[in-house]
């Protein structure tokens, strides 16, 4: 299964980087590569995150498989992640 994922992010921060990081991590750790990433910077790209209704960053938004759900955080609770993700299950099996 392929997974499509947004990570909406502000700028170089020091937030963005570590969930751009723990992204790159969770894509190669438990979803064996099988993603497809945009990484968004809200500061270039305003009119997106009002799209997708973006409140705060950073978050990931997994958009395939349905349903779509959203993460808010720099994505270091892995465990957390994959929960709020709905994925845990896909991935443990």
């Amino acid at each position: 299964m392929k997974y499509t994922l947004r990570l909406y992010i502000t700028g170089n921060t020091l937030a963005s980087q570590h969930a751009v990081n723990n992204l790159g991590l969770l894509c190669n750790d438990e979803l064996n590569g099988l993603c497809d990433v945009e990484i968004i910077d809200i500061l270039e790209n305003p009119q997106l995150a009002e799209e997708e209704k973006i409140l705060a960053t950073p978050t990931l938004v997994k958009r395939i498989p349905a349903p779509v759900r959203k993460v808010i955080g720099d994505l270091s609770h892995r465990n957390k992640v994959l929960l709020g993700l709905g994925l845990d299950a896909h991935v443990r099996n």
